[in-house]
Formats: structure tokens, C-alpha cells, sequence
């Protein structure tokens, strides 16, 4: 079985509904244990950095995975921290996709986070 991070995000499907309790319990063990989820509605973490390049590097890897899954976090950078929330839009809450997106972010962490 492949782990999310071998996954492809996905358009959802017309009149999807956003993943609640089991699921979400269920994906989120998949993910490292510093993502948390939000209220049922959104995933986040946040990233530490030595310096800000660190940090804007970090940013714009995350930038060109996003385009090239066709999903879009939001992303807040200051100096040395970069803080990420996942949710779709669409649907207004979680989808597996998020949790794919979250796993994949992950494995592009070029260093141990302090």
C-alpha cells in the first residue's frame, strides 16, 4: 500500500464532503506528530529555520510542489519560520488530499527543525 507521500493529489469530486473524526484520526497518523488538526477544518504546522533564505527556500520548494499537485496551501513566512494551513477550499474542510499535500511538504524538510 502506498504512503501518502507516493500519492497524487486529486481534483475533488462534485459534491465531495470534507473527511470528519475516523478518517481524519485515521490519515493523520500517517503524518509527522507536528501537524495538528484545526476544529475538523484544517491541518497546520509550522516549520523553524536557522535564518529567513532558510526559511524562503523552504517556501518556494513548497511552491513548486503545490503547482505541480494542483493544491495550494497557505503559507506565512517571517524570519526563521515558516507556518503552513491545508484545507480545501472547495469542500471548505479536509480531503485526503490535504493529508497527501502535508506528507509531501514533509518530505521536502531539508534539515532537522529545531
Amino acid at each position: 500500500m502506498a504512503g501518502l507521500a507516493d500519492k497524487r493529489c486529486v481534483p475533488c469530486a462534485e459534491g465531495a464532503e470534507p473527511l470528519k473524526g475516523p478518517e481524519i484520526r485515521k490519515l493523520s497518523q500517517e503524518l509527522a506528530p507536528d501537524w495538528w488538526v484545526a476544529e475538523e477544518h484544517h491541518l497546520e504546522r509550522e516549520f523553524r529555520f536557522d535564518d529567513f533564505r532558510q526559511a524562503l527556500d523552504f517556501v518556494n520548494a513548497i511552491g513548486e510542489l503545490a503547482e505541480e499537485q494542483g493544491h495550494h496551501p497557505d503559507i506565512y513566512l517571517s524570519y526563521g519560520k515558516v507556518k503552513i494551513q491545508l484545507w480545501t477550499h472547495k469542500i471548505n474542510g479536509l480531503h485526503e488530499n490535504d493529508f497527501i499535500l502535508a506528507a509531501k511538504i514533509d518530505a521536502l524538510q531539508p534539515a532537522p527543525v529545531r
